[in-house]
């Protein structure tokens, strides 16, 4: 299946980490956070990927078109020339296609939709989180559901208390956030090719598309309290750094030395 990955927003809440550098393309590591969420769907056997780009695209373009897997593998050089050691993974097609700076993520999807137009199904997703659900179970619910759409429902991982208020004032409750039955949209999508038909040029994709889909019960969500987080401020970044930095990542299981990878790069 394809994977279209919303690569072309500004990032405005994590800019301070450096103007130069698109949301996607900030480093978890020693690989920029879009990597990894493309090794997550690759693991699954899902290889050929459309990158939507808007902001600093040819930040995204130069990582995909200079790649080199020596820089990141482990590696034996002798006269000149270069081994990689252990096995290198499947090779990934990647499609880079520039939709604009100001496009928002319906605008980019609607923009790609000829590249993902003989598929059945297709996947995408956000490009700045991190999960560990299995792809495959969500999958599989998906199918069996007969939807047209389905997305990754998950707690918000913020810490706050919530209050239950009467119109006069009296409170009725205090509660954790963990207790309450709140659930946000995680971005990773499922999509059947018939979403197209519910969208329009110019809408964001969770409002008035998905508003359709709800009307016609072509919507589900897939509830997930595992790990899941999103990398939306500075100090989102610093907590996978710190977990990346002490070998804690649920989204890599059984994670070995960063693997090589040989591309096939395709343009618009």
């Amino acid at each position: 299946m394809k994977v279209v990955l919303f690569s072309g927003g500004l990032g405005t809440r994590i800019r301070e980490y450096g103007e130069s550098t698109p949301k996607p393309m900030i480093p978890v590591g020693n690989q920029p956070i879009l990597w990894h969420v493309m090794q997550y769907y690759s693991r699954y056997g899902h290889r050929d990927f459309v990158l939507c780009l808007g902001y600093k695209a040819n930040v995204i373009k130069d990582f995909f078109l200079g790649y080199r897997p020596s820089s990141f593998a482990d590696c034996v050089v002798s006269g000149g020339k270069v081994e990689l050691l252990g096995q290198p993974e499947e090779d990934w097609r990647v499609t880079l296609i520039d939709t604009g700076i100001w496009r928002n993520i319906g605008e980019r999807l609607w923009a790609v939709r000829d590249h993902v137009k003989d598929e059945e199904i297709f996947l995408a997703n956000y490009s700045d989180g991190l999960t560990d659900v299995d792809l495959d179970v969500m999958l599989e619910r998906f199918k069996k559901s007969g939807k047209v759409a389905c997305f990754l429902a998950v707690r918000p991982p913020l810490t706050y208390h919530l209050a239950d208020i009467d119109d006069d004032g009296r409170v009725r409750e205090f509660r954790s956030s963990d207790r309450s039955d709140m659930w946000i949209n995680a971005g990773y999508f499922l999509f059947r090719r018939e979403i197209f038909d519910y969208m329009r040029d110019g809408e964001e994709l969770v409002l008035e598309p998905f508003g359709r889909l709800i009307e016609a019960d072509q919507l589900m969500a897939f509830k997930y309290e595992g790990f899941w987080r999103s990398m939306d401020t500075l100090k989102d970044r610093q907590m996978l750094e710190e977990m990346y930095e002490q070998g804690r990542m649920p989204w890599r299981p059984g994670h070995a030395p960063e693997p090589a990878k040989t591309l096939t790069v395709a343009g618009p």
